[in-house]
């Protein structure tokens, strides 16, 4: 079966009926499973097309709710690059022919994609971090060079930052007309995807922003560590988080087969096929509607990719349980959620510095944050997830202050760990700042079942 006949059969499944202002009635961008539109057994196509996130109709998002008597002070955003070109190639077959310039009026479209693309030429004497200097500022190759951003990833961020520009700047007036540039913190890892996620998000939420008040700083770690990336016990529990990965694919002899299938086909050793990684690439041929690739000796198929898809879905399952990666998420998502609290205390506080704060980032780096959170129900990030923490404080007591959590739009505050209980003593519709306080100050680490009470004691104290 052809890809597009895949998705064709997959309509009838996602809600995309759109209402007369584009907006659909249900989002079809939902992440928190959905018992009434979900289908009953996991589909390995259904998740595939989720994580594509093809841009299409509107959005309707839970950002910026709050009852009126409730004040925006500061929202700290967490995103995946868009949709990119694969970061390997399965050996002895044609590369996916993706063209990564930009063309204003070529699917998938978003009104202000050519004036994203003029404002990005006139970018070359901004200033940003070193390496960051060096990168190009929008993609611009014809055929798409390996993990490129593409138009759709563009779009998908342009459409994010727009979203956001409507709830937060033009419903809550986050940000005055005359903002100043202390009043954003940008951080970026060094890699072209990252960075031009970051500009069309902001683009979308900022149009033609003046280039003299952007600064986006450089992170050469992942998981956004900053000086605190050296941590012997993150390691060992992603040493034995590995282990168990290999152990799960070992057992799944169909996974074995549909390797040795696709070996044959590309006439290359099955473990070289596996070191390249597949999924990869085939994931950029289904998101594009592109053939997957054959040779003389056959085609891989829908059926390879729906196994391979299958395996990694029985993975993030075992994942969950077996709390391995839990142990390692906890260590490795605490530096960036502690500068978070940091950084909404001093908003508390009263302070107007970095009240609008955006990493642009990988799913290496959402996924290990969702995971520490709680999130057990959240789907594995796809290209162009947002995670979004936004501070509020209620005008009837001033000094009292709240979060809400939100992934893909959806609010998740009462699904974290640290307010699942919160909830059920309080009627509030948010989660005290305390709480999330807390849970980075002193509950993480009770989380490990570790006697530490810092980070540093918790990274250097023999665990296993």
């Amino acid at each position: 079966m052809g890809v597009l006949a895949a998705l064709l059969l997959l309509v009838h499944l996602i809600p995309v009926s759109a209402a007369k202002n584009g907006l659909s009635s249900k989002s079809r961008k939902r992440i928190m499973p959905d018992p009434a539109t979900d289908p009953p057994v996991t589909d390995p196509v259904y998740e595939a097309l989720l994580y594509c996130n093809i841009p299409s109709v509107g959005e309707r998002s839970m950002e910026g709710h709050a009852p009126h008597h409730f004040k925006l002070v500061s929202v700290h955003v967490f995103i995946r690059h868009g949709d990119r070109y694969p970061l390997y190639a399965i050996p002895k077959t044609k590369r996916p022919e993706i063209d990564c310039t930009l063309v204003a009026n070529r699917k998938p479209y978003h009104p202000k994609l050519e004036a994203f693309i003029s404002h990005m030429s006139k970018g070359s004497g901004a200033s940003f971090e070193s390496p960051l200097n060096s990168l190009p500022l929008y993609p611009n190759h014809q055929l798409c060079e390996m993990g490129e951003l593409t138009q759709t990833g563009v779009v998908q961020h342009l459409q994010n930052g727009q979203l956001l520009r409507d709830i937060y700047l033009k419903k809550h007036k986050l940000l005055s007309s005359d903002w100043s540039t202390d009043q954003l913190y940008l951080e970026t890892t060094g890699k072209s995807r990252t960075l031009q996620s970051g500009l069309a998000l902001l683009y979308g939420f900022l149009p033609d922003f003046d280039w003299k008040k952007i600064y986006f700083r450089h992170q050469p770690s992942a998981l956004f560590c900053s000086g605190n990336c050296y941590c012997p016990v993150r390691n060992q529990y992603l040493e034995k988080e590995q282990r168990r990965q290999y152990l799960l694919r070992l057992k799944n002899s169909q996974l074995e087969r549909t390797y040795g299938e696709m070996a044959k086909i590309v006439d290359i050793p099955t473990k070289q096929l596996r070191a390249a990684n597949p999924i990869d690439s085939m994931l950029c041929h289904f998101c594009h509607n592109v053939s997957f690739p054959c040779t003389r000796n056959g085609c891989i198929d829908m059926e390879h990719f729906k196994v391979i898809k299958t395996h990694q879905i029985e993975d993030e399952r075992e994942r969950r349980e077996k709390k391995l990666y839990l142990g390692y998420s906890l260590l490795g998502a605490h530096p960036i959620l502690n500068q978070t609290i940091g950084r909404m205390q001093r908003a508390a506080e009263g302070r107007k510095e970095e009240i609008f704060a955006l990493y642009s980032a990988h799913d290496v780096t959402l996924s290990p944050v969702l995971s520490a959170l709680g999130l057990t129900e959240a789907r594995f990030p796809r290209f162009a997830a947002r995670l979004i923490f936004e501070l509020w404080q209620d005008r009837e007591k001033p000094s009292e202050h709240s979060v809400r959590i939100l992934y893909n739009g959806v609010d998740v505050t009462f699904h974290t760990s640290f307010c699942q209980d919160h909830q059920k003593r309080s009627l509030k519709p948010m989660c005290p700042l305390e709480n999330l306080v807390r849970f980075v100050k002193r509950d993480m680490f009770v989380a490990l079942g570790s006697s530490s009470t810092n980070y540093y004691d918790a990274c250097h104290r023999e665990r296993f």
